[in-house]
């Protein structure tokens, strides 16, 4: 149980480290609306995470187990809320559509990355 928890405090700490990093280099290197697309992106994302881990973790926790029913409901409607969200920021044009897909990577870099450390982790204990 020690190496998910590790994992997820990784990832929810990575998440908003790339956010920041993505967030200046996009206002320093991009476009506003390029820049606002990465920032728009890895904030619905980071958020979707944060929630859907805060949901798992109440619905998982005795003595308050909730049904599949429930954590599904939240789900669903965490995703049409992140799209309806996307689907004005894109037609009003706040946000590049490329910056706001790098944006949405944000989660994805940060497993990868986790990923790679746990395997470095792995193959290092089993060298020594």
């Amino acid at each position: 149980m020690i190496i998910q928890q590790r994992i997820i405090t990784f990832v929810r700490r990575t998440n908003w480290a790339l956010l920041v990093i993505g967030s200046l280099f996009g206002l320093l290197l991009a476009p506003p609306t390029f820049a606002m697309g990465i920032l728009c992106g890895g904030l619905i994302v980071t958020i979707n995470f944060h929630l859907l881990a805060r949901t798992l973790k109440d619905a998982l926790t005795p003595p308050h187990l909730a049904s599949a029913n429930v954590v599904l409901a939240k789900y669903y409607i965490r995703f049409i809320i992140s799209g309806i969200i996307i689907f004005f920021l894109i037609a009003k044009h706040v946000v590049n559509p490329l910056g706001l897909f790098l944006g949405l990577s944000v989660v994805v870099f940060s497993i990868f990355l986790a990923t790679l450390f746990e395997l470095k982790n792995l193959f290092c204990k089993e060298a020594v």
